[in-house]
């Protein structure tokens, strides 16, 4: 197996065998046109195909506007046809009484699985990313134009109901100066890393205000010299958040923006206990109070998403929604009207908030979005937002204003995790038109109500069915120096093991033992790079007296922390924030800090399990 292209024929010969269809044709046509249109046609046609196939078994049909790449034969397309004929009636396109859930997961494994490779994209796609980032907050503008002061005054009243509680209690937080801020792992707009972060040398007035520099960034006021070191930036001269591209597949680059340090610094103060408030709950007046909405957004677990979605697809009674640029459409503007009765809390999120983006191409602009992908106020406040419009609708539906306790009752049929949002059918389209009414774009190919195919948080299922595929996330390792490739293909293979694909894991497990040479049968919480089995682990071959277990040989991931200076008094704060959620793990932590440069694998004796 020698390229990625030899992946997809194995797994079109296994997904054939299993279902008894002959894919000779289909074999021809993937080589032909792949000469053609070369690796694109794996990235991004069949993408386009796996998502028009499921466009069709939410419709219940295979409408003429779907599969436009491909050839028909009566209402189906030839290629994939011995698996679409089990799926669809091939006269009338008609969704079958009882499908072949095995043909459904064939075609969604064949024409998903090159979707979202890391690949970088060329450069007029980079730029087309950039120019739609600019589209994109001038739609927000509009959007903030076109929404009624009767919209925004039901959608206040309703935060009210899910929020007033845990954004009291934050609100008092602030007042009284309980926020205890940190550093997250990535880059930052003024491009210090690791332990540097600990030395700022820049903090904007607008923070100063509300988050004094003495208090959150010094470890005691006798450092207080050391605010001179530090420049004080005025509103026109903040820095902006830098807007870049980072891989994601063929077709588009993700666009993310890089917060200024004190900026990302004190939004991960907010967020911390924003996460606390929501999922734990929280006191008032020695009275333990939970949140109306706990239950309903997640910040940290999927799993109950996906259970969700597994449910919505066995009866129906649940839809799946997904947003397009879901970041970039939150509005500055809901986000005031969110926090409009907190005033400690709308100050400070305002303060941490960059109102300025440097996009390249476009120079610098000016926001009417919340934030773009990169704060660490995004996800959760989205969430909220998203969460808040979602109960505007179902109120639409009622034609009566919910209570507390009426919304409390929807737990377990309504969930959001980022942009991920799970909601009752029968009031699917009235939420669908309250996101648009306020400029959001429902994603029609990733949004599902009708039929039996859900999507929610990486899992598809169909009937119940769990029907979600394998991705190749990178190409086929060549040499042991292929080290991200290496560690990626060990993983696909073992995810195809676990699928059933047993043959294209033992293809992949040729190509891995003539490379690593020392490829053992491990269990999965083994760290070693091997073959994850049913049949459990390979006994070992080594005796250790220390650990009193036999050992394997085999290659194990090893990341390197950069080293990163720091001066004496930054090392001080560092520890006592970290004191107060817990001790660093890493007694090398005031010498090495970051995210690793780069990934190694070293060749050692392990544990197998």
């Amino acid at each position: 197996m020698k390229s990625l292209i030899d992946l997809f024929h194995t797994v079109l010969r296994e997904m054939g065998t299993r279902c008894c269809v002959c894919t000779i044709r289909d074999y021809q046509t993937v080589t032909e046109r792949i000469e053609h249109e070369g690796l694109s046609f794996l990235t991004i046609t069949l993408p386009a195909y796996g998502n028009d196939f499921q466009r069709a078994l939410s419709l219940g049909s295979a409408d003429p506007d779907l599969f436009r790449s491909f050839h028909r034969r009566g209402s189906l397309p030839r290629f994939l046809g011995g698996f679409l004929d089990r799926v669809f009636d091939r006269s009338s396109g008609l969704l079958l009484d009882d499908p072949c859930v095995d043909s459904i997961f064939a075609i969604r494994q064949l024409t998903l699985m090159f979707g979202k490779i890391l690949m970088p994209c060329s450069d007029a796609r980079i730029r087309g990313a950039m120019r739609k980032y600019i589209e994109c907050e001038q739609e927000v503008r509009e959007a903030d134009k076109k929404i009624s002061v009767e919209e925004l005054n039901d959608f206040h009243r309703v935060s009210v109901l899910l929020w007033a509680g845990v954004l009291n209690r934050l609100d008092g937080d602030i007042y009284e100066g309980k926020l205890i801020p940190q550093h997250g792992p990535g880059a930052t707009a003024d491009r210090l890393k690791g332990n540097r972060k600990y030395d700022l040398t820049e903090w904007p007035e607008r923070l100063e205000r509300v988050f004094p520099h003495g208090d959150n960034a010094l470890a005691n006021l006798r450092f207080s010299y050391l605010r001179d070191r530090i420049d004080f930036l005025e509103p026109g001269a903040e820095r902006p958040v830098r807007v870049i591209s980072v891989p994601k597949t063929l077709k588009t680059p993700r666009v993310i923006a890089i917060e200024p340090t004190a900026m990302q610094y004190m939004q991960q103060a907010i967020k911390r206990n924003l996460y606390r408030y929501i999922e734990q709950g929280y006191y008032e007046c020695s009275k333990f109070y939970s949140c109306p909405a706990q239950g309903m957004i997640g910040f940290d677990d999927q799993i109950p998403n996906q259970e969700m979605a597994r449910i919505g697809s066995l009866t129906g009674a649940l839809a799946t929604l997904d947003l397009s640029e879901a970041s970039d459409r939150v509005s500055n503007q809901h986000v005031r009207t969110l926090l409009r009765n907190h005033p400690q809390l709308n100050e400070a999120v305002d303060a941490c908030r960059s109102r300025k983006a440097d996009v390249a191409g476009h120079g610098v602009v000016r926001l009417a979005k919340f934030a773009s992908m990169g704060s660490a106020l995004t996800f959760p406040i989205e969430a909220m937002v998203f969460l808040t419009l979602v109960f505007v609708g179902i109120e639409r539906v009622h034609k009566s204003q919910l209570t507390r306790k009426q919304i409390m009752r929807f737990r377990g049929k309504v969930r959001v995790y980022g942009d991920d949002i799970i909601v009752p059918v029968e009031y699917t389209h009235s939420v669908v038109s309250t996101l648009e009414s306020f400029g959001y774009k429902v994603n029609t190919d990733k949004s599902f109500w009708n039929g039996k195919f859900r999507e929610s948080c990486g899992k598809e299922y169909f009937d119940g069915h769990d029907v979600s595929i394998c991705r190749v996330r990178r190409s086929l390792p060549a040499r042991l120096t292929d080290v991200q490739e290496l560690i990626s293909t060990v993983s696909l293979r073992n995810q195809l093991y676990f699928a059933g694909l047993w043959n294209t894991a033992r293809e992949l497990d040729t190509l891995l033992e003539r490379i690593l040479v020392h490829y053992p049968a491990v269990m999965p919480t083994s760290p070693a790079l091997g073959r994850h089995s049913h049949l459990g682990a390979d006994s070992g071959s080594k005796w250790d007296d220390d650990l009193h277990v036999r050992m394997v040989r085999a290659y194990v991931p090893k990341s390197l922390i950069p080293k990163s200076n720091i001066s004496g008094e930054g090392a001080l704060l560092k520890c006592l924030l970290s004191q107060s959620d817990e001790p660093v793990a890493d007694e090398k932590h005031l010498e090495r800090q970051g995210r690793p440069v780069a990934v190694n694998i070293k060749l050692r004796w392990v544990m197998p399990h």
